[in-house]
């Protein structure tokens, strides 16, 4: 009989990071997006082997960019109901979790997303005036308690934002009025709160407001109390 040991199973390697960028609509994150896509991987906060991996919501995924397409920019006769809106989003979170965030994390890569589910909370909770309760019940369906290791929160008024938007088109959520995106807007600064996120002055220039999610982003070493800031 062979003496020889069993071999030691083979090392897992450790979690990513998932990185979210929540605000209304003109606060920059897009512009945010792309700038934290192009620095962080030169920025040493990647460990060796890990990807980045950008994303968003509605949309991070096949399924998703049908969902979204409903969502934003429905044929008039299909435009979801609210409750209907709602579970679209929980649908789209869902194959979101599973298929993309939860398989990069679990090989050790980092996420960035363009939304999650603070966006929900706001626009379909704070907005639309739905039970926050039954969201946060979906929440945890959608995402089997999948939390962000760090939300950003560009922090612009609601007149800078629409300032900002001008003359462009507005999807369908967006255009639900300004009456709809104050509560929406007021619903993000709650959930800011509730939820410990780190809040980015967005009225700042661009230069200064990338160099802000920078400096959020190095705390990701720092323990998990020491995550709190105020850009």
């Amino acid at each position: 009989m062979s003496s020889q040991a069993p071999e030691p199973p083979a090392q897992l390697p450790p979690r990513g990071r998932f990185l979210v960028l929540e605000g209304i609509d003109g606060c920059g994150k897009t512009t945010q997006l792309r700038a934290l896509a192009a620095w962080l991987p030169s920025s040493g906060l990647l460990p060796p082997g890990a990807e980045l991996i950008i994303t968003r919501e509605p949309g991070g995924t096949a399924l998703g960019l049908a969902l979204r397409q409903l969502l934003l920019d429905p044929p008039a006769a299909a435009a979801p109901s609210p409750t209907a809106e709602l579970l679209l989003y929980a649908a789209d979170r869902a194959q979101h979790v599973g298929r993309r965030i939860g398989p990069a994390l679990a090989a050790g890569h980092w996420v960035l997303s363009d939304r999650y589910t603070g966006s929900t909370a706001a626009y379909q909770g704070y907005g639309r005036g739905l039970d926050l309760g039954l969201i946060a019940q979906l929440e945890q369906l959608a995402t089997s308690g999948l939390e962000p290791d760090l939300t950003l929160w560009l922090d612009l008024p609601l007149a800078d934002s629409l300032r900002r938007r001008g003359h462009r088109p507005a999807d369908r959520i967006v255009a639900a009025g300004e009456s709809f995106l104050a509560r929406v807007a007021a619903g993000f600064a709650a959930l800011a709160e509730q939820r410990r996120w780190w809040r980015i002055d967005a009225t700042a220039p661009e230069a200064a407001v990338s160099l802000a999610c920078q400096q959020a982003l190095a705390q990701l070493g720092a323990g998990p109390g020491e995550l709190l800031g105020d850009g």
